[in-house]
Order: structure tokens, then C-alpha cells, then sequence
């Protein structure tokens, strides 16, 4: 596995691989293939495959440490990337098809619309990260600081459930939010795990 995660050819498949979802989606757009509802199903589409970048960037560190294929960090940026390039996706779609492009329409949308005002939020965040994503941002904001503001990125999981889950609310169908909401649960906790336990180690030390 390492030598496929460190060839030359690994990083350009993986772009290929997270550019096929789009690509699918731009199609069956052109094809008439998303329903009676297009737009709807454009939007959600565009929002669902940002939780599931999200998700993998989660599990880029504990899959790394619990399989010991320590290449796979290679790929943590660009998949932090694509988070960042799904949900501005997400969010044409919906200032374009929803709203018209109209800015006073959105702004009040937000104001009006919790679960709008948390998408947004994890947005601003996502663009935070996506800005200061280059060895010449670590550099200028140093290593510890950086670090620091790219764990935003749990707080972004959290916005993006909560943003689900009201979305979900006015159907009152939330199955895959808990399974969402499970999956975040789940690789938060083992870093939270894992800090308690290196905790304990240097105290014994």
C-alpha cells in the first residue's frame, strides 16, 4: 500500500477520483437525470458530497495511525480542498438557483434562517482554512498558530451536522444525519481519546 500512496501517479488519481462526483453531477444536470426538482437536488447533491470530504479528512489521521500507512497525509490538504471547493459549489448553487443572485434576498436569508447562518459560518471557516491551506501561509502565521486555526475544522463538523440537521427538520427525516453525526462522533472522539492518552503517558514520564 505505501508504494501505491507514494507513486508518482497517487496524487493526480485521488484529483480525478474527487473531480468524478462534480463531473456526474454537471452531467446529469445537462441530461435531465436529477428529478423534478433539478435545482433541489443540485443543492443537496452538492451538500451531501461536502460531508463526505469532510468525513474523509477526519479519517485521513487515525486511518494513518491505526494502519500505519503514514503516506496517506499526503493527501489530508488537497481532500481539505476539495471540502472547500463542494460546499462553494454548494453555496453557488444555492444563491444562484434558490435566490437569483439577489445579495439582499440571501443576507436577509440568513438573518431569517438558522440553519442558512450555520451553513454559512462553516463557510467563512472553510475559506479561512482554504486561504492559509500554502507552506507560505504556516510559514507567515507559524507552525503552532496554524495549527491552532486549522482545527477549525472540527468545529466546522459540528456547524455542518447542526446545518443538516435543520435542514432535515422541516421533513423530520433525519436517518443520515445521525449516521453523519455518528461518523464525526466517532473520529472526534478517538483524537479526543488519543490526547487523554498521550496526556497520561508524559505525566508517567
Amino acid at each position: 500500500m505505501h508504494r501505491i500512496l507514494t507513486h508518482v501517479a497517487a496524487k493526480p488519481a485521488a484529483f480525478v477520483l474527487a473531480c468524478l462526483p462534480v463531473a456526474w453531477l454537471l452531467w446529469a444536470a445537462l441530461t435531465d437525470q436529477l428529478g423534478a426538482n433539478p435545482a433541489e437536488a443540485l443543492i443537496r447533491s452538492l451538500g451531501d458530497w461536502s460531508l463526505r470530504f469532510l468525513v474523509l479528512v477526519l479519517a485521513v489521521t487515525p486511518l494513518r495511525e491505526l494502519t500505519g500507512w503514514v503516506a496517506l497525509a499526503r493527501f489530508r490538504r488537497m481532500l481539505g480542498l476539495f471540502v472547500f471547493f463542494y460546499v462553494s459549489l454548494h453555496l453557488l448553487a444555492y444563491a444562484w438557483f434558490d435566490m437569483g443572485f439577489d445579495l439582499a434576498a440571501i443576507v436577509l436569508d440568513v438573518i431569517k434562517r438558522p440553519f442558512i447562518l450555520v451553513g454559512m459560518t462553516g463557510f467563512v471557516l472553510l475559506l479561512v482554512m482554504a486561504a492559509t491551506s500554502f507552506n507560505r501561509a504556516i510559514r507567515a502565521l507559524g507552525a503552532r498558530r496554524w495549527q491552532l486555526l486549522h482545527r477549525s475544522v472540527y468545529l466546522v463538523a459540528a456547524l455542518a451536522v447542526l446545518h443538516f440537521f435543520w435542514m432535515r427538520s422541516g421533513k423530520n427525516d433525519f436517518d443520515e444525519v445521525v449516521i453523519y453525526a455518528a461518523i464525526f462522533a466517532v473520529l472526534l472522539g478517538w483524537r479526543l481519546w488519543r490526547r487523554l492518552q498521550g496526556s497520561r503517558l508524559s505525566k508517567r514520564s
